[in-house]
C-alpha cells in the first residue's frame, strides 16, 4: 500500500510510514475483488483467520460456504504469521491463493516451495515475479480453470528487489526461486524484462531529444519511473529520481520524488498536465504496476491525450499489448483502447492497451 504515497513497498518500517502519509490497504479490496469473480461453486475454502483473510470470506458471495479457518485472530500481523499459516495450508489443500506483491511471494516460498501449486493475486507495489495474475478478476478465471484440471502446471520465478536500495534509486533485483503455478495464457503476467544495449540507449536519447523539443511552455511534465523516461532528465541536467516521479516545468525540476498528494497539488494548480510513462518490459504493465504514485484519485484528472508513452522498439515488440490494473475498473476502461507510443525520434507505434475484466 505504499505505491501512492512513494513508499515504493511497505517492508519493515515502510508500513507505519505509509500509515503516517495517509495510505490505506490495499489488499483487503482486491482479494474481495477476487473472491467476487470466482464463479465455480465446486470447491471449499481453508482460510487464514481474522484480517488475514476470513474477514473478507465473510463478505464474500462465497460466505455460506462451510471453510475451515486457521491460526488466531489479530489485529496487527507479520511475514512469520503468513508464513506460518501457509505451512499449515500445504497439508490441507491443493492450491494456495494469496494477495500481495513480491514481498509475500518471497514469504510463500520459504513456507511451501514447490510443495502445491501457488497464485498470486497483484497487491502489491513491487511485482517482478511471474507468480501473479493481471489482475485480480484474472486470478479468478485461473482458479476456475485449474478447479476444472484445464490449467498447466508450470514453475515461475519468484523475484524481488531491494527496497531500501531502491528508495535510494538504486534498482537490484534477484532471484529467490520457483513456485508451481497453474498458468492460462494471457491471464498470468511474466516476470520483468531488463534491456541493455548501444542502439537501446540510442533510442532512450533520441525519445528524451523529442520529447524535450516537443514541451509545451507553462505546463508541468509529470516524468514516470525508468530508464527511458529519466533520459530526459538527464539531457537536461536535472537531478530527478530513477525509480520514483518527478514533476517538470519549463524544463526545470520543480518536484522530486513526487506522491500522491504531489501530483494532486500540481494538478489542481495547473488544471493540466502531460505525463510520461514508459510499460514494464516483459510485462507489458503500464499503469497498476510500479507507478502507483498515478492512482485512480490523480488518474482520474489525467486526460488519456495527455498520456505520452514512450519504450524501445525492442520492449514494446516483446509483448502483444499493455495492460492497465489500477484497481478501479472505470479508471482501467478510460485508459483502454489504442495508444501511440513513442519509439525513437519523432517514430511513433500504436499499441493496444487492456484492461483485463
Amino acid at each position: 500500500m505504499g505505491g501512492s504515497v512513494g513508499l515504493k513497498g511497505t517492508d519493515g518500517d515502510a508500513y507505519y510510514k505509509a500509515l503516517e502519509r495517509g495510505a490505506k490497504p490495499v489488499a483487503p479490496h482486491r482479494a474481495l475483488e477476487f473472491l467476487e469473480a470466482v464463479n465455480h461453486e465446486g470447491f471449499r475454502i481453508v482460510v487464514a483467520a481474522g484480517v488475514m483473510g476470513e474477514e473478507i470470506v465473510a463478505r464474500s458471495r462465497h460466505r455460506d460456504k462451510l471453510y475451515m479457518v486457521l491460526g488466531e485472530r489479530k489485529t496487527s500481523t507479520s511475514r512469520e504469521d503468513t508464513i506460518r499459516i501457509a505451512r499449515e495450508m500445504r497439508r490441507l489443500v491443493d492450491i494456495i491463493v494469496f494477495v500481495g506483491g513480491d514481498g509475500t511471494a518471497r514469504d510463500i516460498h520459504e513456507a511451501v516451495d514447490m510443495e502445491i501449486p501457488v497464485l498470486g493475486v497483484p497487491s502489491g507495489v513491487k511485482m517482478y515475479s511471474s507468480v501473479f495474475a493481471v489482475n485480480p478478476v484474472a486470478a479468478a478465471r485461473i482458479l476456475e480453470e485449474f478447479l476444472e484440471d484445464k490449467a498447466i502446471i508450470v514453475e515461475r520465478e519468484v523475484m524481488d528487489i531491494d527496497e531500501e536500495a531502491f528508495r535510494r534509486d538504486e534498482f537490484s533485483i534477484k532471484l529467490h526461486g520457483y513456485l508451481l503455478v497453474p498458468v492460462v495464457e494471457g491471464l498470468i503476467q511474466s516476470s520483468k524484462s531488463i534491456y541493455s544495449g548501444v542502439d537501446e540507449e540510442l533510442s532512450k536519447e533520441a525519445i528524451a531529444e523529442y520529447i524535450i523539443e516537443s514541451m509545451e511552455k507553462d505546463t508541468p511534465y509529470i516524468l514516470g519511473p525508468g530508464t527511458t523516461v529519466k533520459a530526459i532528465c538527464r539531457k537536461l541536467g536535472l537531478n530527478c529520481t530513477l525509480l520514483g516521479f518527478d514533476v517538470l516545468l519549463n524544463k526545470k525540476l520543480i518536484i522530486r520524488d513526487a506522491w500522491e498528494r504531489d501530483l494532486l497539488d500540481v494538478i489542481t494548480k495547473h488544471n493540466r498536465v502531460k505525463v510520461v510513462l514508459t510499460p514494464i518490459g516483459g510485462q507489458g504493465f503500464l499503469l497498476g504496476r510500479g507507478n502507483q504514485q498515478l492512482s485512480p484519485r490523480v488518474l482520474r484528472l489525467i486526460d488519456k491525450k495527455d498520456l505520452i508513452v514512450v519504450a524501445t522498439t525492442n520492449k514494446i515488440r516483446s509483448v502483444p499489448y499493455l495492460l492497465v490494473d489500477t484497481g478501479d475498473p472505470e479508471i482501467d476502461v478510460k485508459f483502454s483502447g489504442y495508444i501511440r507510443v513513442l519509439v525513437d525520434y519523432n517514430r511513433f507505434i500504436v499499441v493496444k492497451v487492456v484492461a483485463q475484466r
